[in-house]
């Protein structure tokens, strides 16, 4: 028999692989199946089943397209919702044959109604591993605000609550020597402040855990709603691609990797709505890039920014990207939804460039150039676009607060005719902030390059004491 973990780190997601006596299993694939029927076909096995532990909210799902590629059955655990394919609603303790091996469906509603885990029993038919979704993870639990954002009448508190019950009565009482095998790890938004660890024993966990811990229900409800801020807006439109379908893949990487010259994409760009989104590094992207574009790198958390700060997944883009990089680009954005690529700039902006088309710059200083701003004029603003809880643990004393997160309902917090050095933690979200703000007429804005950690390093600033975050959201 064979498990393996297949872990996404833009998504900091686990899909996972299980392999016995010619027939396998994926569970929470990936959009792009590809890669999953290829090991398939090497091992010389078929996919039999496509289990799913929940309508995930945070990426799009490849159970549809695995299915119609591969003749495998796809399952969900115990669900009234309306699905918009063929699957097997299970119900709760319902088995699977995979080969000598079986899995185990466990009904755990909480994050989500329809949540579920998978336990596996392996071919000598003993209890091994448990895959658990987004209802454990390792060192938290699945935030409970998001099923409430589709079912109305829900809330976070009975959700908290169904949670409870779930991992008192169907998780804890597992064997200690169980594999916990969850859907994320640290950096995911559908937990507050999980490890950066993606898998442990079950038993570690129940010692760990503080979700896990002996409490009431009343305690338990009051720890896992406290520090939760609201989800990005497109969680709740990938919950429903997830739950009615989506587009083929292979439809999306056609239509979004067409190639257009310079005068194409300009217009492009003047004829429709899309918005021009430009891949390239932070740095590389502020010494020139095609004018009112915005700026989110692909070395980095690319699509769940994507995500956050494009509130519609329906967005039509064009894209800027490194050369060879556009479709790992468009993959990525098809993983989170964003279907709507209508093309990308052939020849990248170095092609905008020599066709003499017209370029604008972001001013990026240093650390030291600040400091240097700061001494002179000591009422110079600084603008922290990092998340609040970063903010609150450490900042620079006299910074305004910003976040990226919700950049589009704090916007009219930064005053247009003022100038800000603006700085994050590493300087990937000033970049993307500040280039939001220039497309929309903020001229004043002046990156910070290396951001707070480069700040704190350099000792020239005053710092508030440091106090540990409850909360990574």
């Amino acid at each position: 028999m064979k498990i393996e973990q297949i872990y996404t780190g833009c998504l900091a997601q686990g899909a996972y692989y299980i392999e016995s006596n010619g027939e396998a299993a994926i569970i929470d694939p990936l959009r792009e199946v590809q890669p999953y029927i290829e090991k398939a076909e090497r091992n010389g096995v078929k996919i039999k089943y496509v289990f799913e532990t929940h309508f995930h909210a945070d990426f799009v799902s490849g159970h549809k397209d695995l299915a119609a590629k591969t003749g495998a059955t796809i399952v969900f655990g115990p669900t009234e919702m309306k699905l918009g394919f063929d699957a097997v609603v299970a119900e709760d303790g319902q088995e699977f044959a995979i080969g000598n091996a079986k899995i185990k469906v466990i009904h755990t509603p909480g994050h989500t109604m329809e949540s579920s885990v998978f336990l596996l029993i392996n071919e000598e038919g003993k209890e091994e591993a448990i895959f658990t979704g987004d209802t454990l993870f390792i060192g938290d639990v699945g935030r409970p605000d998001l099923a409430q954002k589709v079912v109305k009448d829900l809330t976070q508190d009975k959700l908290a609550g169904y949670l409870y019950d779930s991992l008192r009565n169907k998780i804890m009482p597992l064997s200690d020597d169980l594999i916990v095998y969850p859907a994320h790890g640290a950096g995911s938004a559908c937990g507050k402040n999980m490890s950066k660890e993606t898998s442990d024993t079950l038993g570690n966990q129940k010692k760990t855990n503080y979700a896990l811990q002996d409490m009431s229900k009343e305690e338990f409800i009051k720890q896992v709603i406290t520090g939760l801020t609201p989800p990005p807006s497109y969680f709740p439109q990938n919950v429903m691609m997830n739950i009615q379908g989506y587009n083929n893949i292979d439809e999306v990487l056609t239509r979004g990797l067409r190639a257009l010259t310079p005068a194409e994409f300009e217009a492009a760009a003047n004829e429709t709505g899309a918005i021009l989104l430009d891949t390239r590094a932070p740095q590389m992207f502020a010494k020139g890039f095609v004018p009112n574009s915005i700026n989110i790198g692909i070395d980095g958390s690319f699509a769940v920014w994507v995500g956050t700060l494009i509130p519609d997944v329906k967005q039509e883009l064009l894209i800027i990207a490194d050369e060879g990089r556009e479709e790992e680009v468009i993959t990525r954005l098809a993983r989170v939804g964003y279907d709507n690529a209508l093309g990308y700039l052939k020849g990248g902006f170095e092609a905008w460039k020599t066709e003499g088309k017209e370029v604008d710059t972001i001013t990026s200083i240093s650390v030291e150039e600040l400091a240097e701003i700061k001494e002179k004029d000591p009422q110079a603003s600084v603008l922290d676009v990092r998340k609040n809880s970063e903010y609150a643990s450490e900042h620079i004393l006299g910074a305004e607060n910003v976040a990226l997160d919700y950049i589009n309902e704090n916007m009219a917090q930064v005053d247009m005719d003022k100038t800000y050095y603006v700085h994050c933690a590493g300087g990937y979200r000033s970049m993307i902030f500040t280039s939001i703000l220039r497309a929309r007429g903020y001229d004043k804005l002046i990156d910070v390059a290396g951001g707070f950690k480069a700040i704190k390093d350099s000792g020239k600033f005053q710092v508030s004491e440091y106090v540990c975050p409850s909360t990574l959201l």
